[in-house]
């Protein structure tokens, strides 16, 4: 195990801002483009680390802080010896500093106030209150001991027009310097490695507010750069055209993390090919369990790569008739474990008599599909 946390740019496509980037951390290295499947209770849904590690994943987003302080809380973790111990997974991880959720609890009213101080949220079993701030972020995040961690922000609410985003804008500021002090006493995890820290940044779809944000978390010069608010991944058309006017901006040497990217393979497509290079998102294992499993073929075109099947989609719904006698996989060609071992007909019968087994075989084929195109992204940029 390595004690430090670097990035290098191996290659940038001719035609477009899509690259490869080398991150290397105290757990291994990862090439870019990649995808994160999203473990916030310390479990990737219906998968175990070795599934994982066959589907393709390089790096997961383990353990979110806030998930982590209510259960199992932070005792149980460090006794572990952290995460990479807890949940068995050995290769390089992000966590989350638990913004995203309390900005969550904050809009279901009465589970969580947002001051200039942080976040005020209630247990939901015993009652308690915990006071989460950039500080007790960064040091929750010390004890899970992630290679990579985030900067704890204020997420930008897309419906509260300008005065909210800049409210967001201004906290999320603030708190980056006092998660930079943090981390910068110590910048090692709990267990000895160092650990990368991004800063977010914010804005809203105000291109102004979003320029003053990348030039803010340049300045305060953290390890890596990650592109947040409600937004990112929500809308993709927004999503898109941010990415578009920040990306210019950045360093090429910084990694570019796009935040709960991935409902669809195609949004990995279109957010790689304005620059970015890691994202997450509960997308496809949550949509796997629902029923609806990616399908589609990577096809090239002068402008780039497309993920379709032959109904112009991305999946099929497992659930409907016309699969309980399909004898076909999922996917032609698909290297899954799934696909080579059973059919659409047997996977439609577990879904609809609600078996538990369906749920990990659903899970590992989106899983593996969304990293088989983060893998053509890569060959394409490569050959460019």
């Amino acid at each position: 195990m390595s004690n430090f946390f670097s990035s290098q740019l191996i290659k940038k496509h001719k035609g477009c801002p899509a690259r490869i980037m080398k991150m290397t951390t105290p757990h291994g290295e990862v090439l870019t483009p990649t995808f994160m499947p999203v473990g916030t209770q310390a479990i990737v849904n219906y998968m175990t680390p070795m599934d994982l590690a066959h589907a393709g994943s390089q790096i997961i987003l383990g353990g979110n802080t806030y998930h982590m302080l209510i259960n199992p809380e932070m005792e149980i973790i460090e006794k572990a010896g952290g995460m990479h111990a807890f949940m068995g997974w050995d290769k390089p991880m992000l966590t989350d500093s638990g913004g995203f959720q309390v900005f969550s609890l904050a809009k279901k009213g009465g589970l969580c106030r947002i001051d200039d101080t942080g976040a005020h949220f209630k247990h939901p079993m015993t009652g308690k209150i915990t006071h989460l701030t950039p500080v007790t972020s960064i040091q929750t995040q010390k004890i899970i001991g992630a290679d990579i961690i985030m900067a704890f922000d204020e997420c930008t609410p897309e419906t509260g027009g300008r005065e909210a985003a800049l409210a967001a804008l201004a906290r999320t500021h603030q708190w980056l310097l006092l998660s930079k002090e943090a981390h910068e006493k110590n910048p090692n995890s709990l267990y000895g490695y160092r650990q990368a820290l991004f800063g977010i940044i914010q804005g809203g779809s105000f291109s102004d507010l979003r320029e003053q944000s990348t030039q803010f978390i340049l300045d305060a010069q953290t390890d890596g750069i990650a592109l947040g608010g409600e937004v990112i991944g929500y809308d993709m058309k927004k999503t898109v055209e941010i990415l578009s006017h920040v990306v210019p901006l950045l360093p090429e040497n910084k990694v570019r993390y796009t935040m709960g990217v991935g409902l669809s393979p195609q949004d990995l497509i279109d957010v790689v090919s304005q620059g970015a290079d890691i994202f997450d998102c509960v997308a496809p294992t949550r949509n796997a369990r629902h029923g609806s499993l990616y399908q589609g073929n990577i096809i090239e075109t002068k402008d780039g790569l497309l993920f379709r099947n032959d109904e112009n989609n991305d999946h099929i719904l497992i659930k409907k008739s016309i699969y309980a006698k399909d004898n076909r996989p999922i996917q032609e060609g698909c290297g899954c474990t799934t696909c080579a071992n059973f059919s659409r007909a047997y996977l439609h019968y577990l879904f609809k008599t609600h078996k538990l087994g369906y749920a990990h075989l659903a899970c590992t084929h989106n899983v593996h599909v969304m990293h088989t195109v983060c893998a053509r992204l890569r060959e394409w940029i490569e050959r460019s």
